[in-house]
């Protein structure tokens, strides 16, 4: 259910805005839509797990935090984000 090391650096390799960049917040957001994802899929096949549960409306919360703060901040790079993840909004 983890993401595995090799996913993880792609999805910072694809997301990042700089050479050194770890935890901006596209690479933040990719991270948590890969999570939330994966979680989607194990709930479906788990529909009692409700500490799974919890976890994925926290994970959710924390995007929806992320992606309102670079909205307010850079419009653009919102927009961008939004439209590469295939994210509703």
């Amino acid at each position: 259910m983890a993401i595995t090391k090799e996913r993880k650096q792609a999805l910072i390799g694809d997301f990042r805005r700089g050479e050194r960049d770890t935890g901006s917040p596209e690479v933040q957001i990719a991270l948590l839509t890969t999570r939330i994802g994966e979680l989607t899929e194990h709930l479906r096949t788990h529909t009692k797990d409700y500490a799974s549960r919890r976890g994925l409306l926290m994970m959710v919360s924390r995007r929806r935090r992320l992606l309102d703060y670079l909205k307010k901040v850079t419009p653009q790079r919102y927009l961008d984000i939004i439209r590469r993840l295939d994210i509703r909004k």
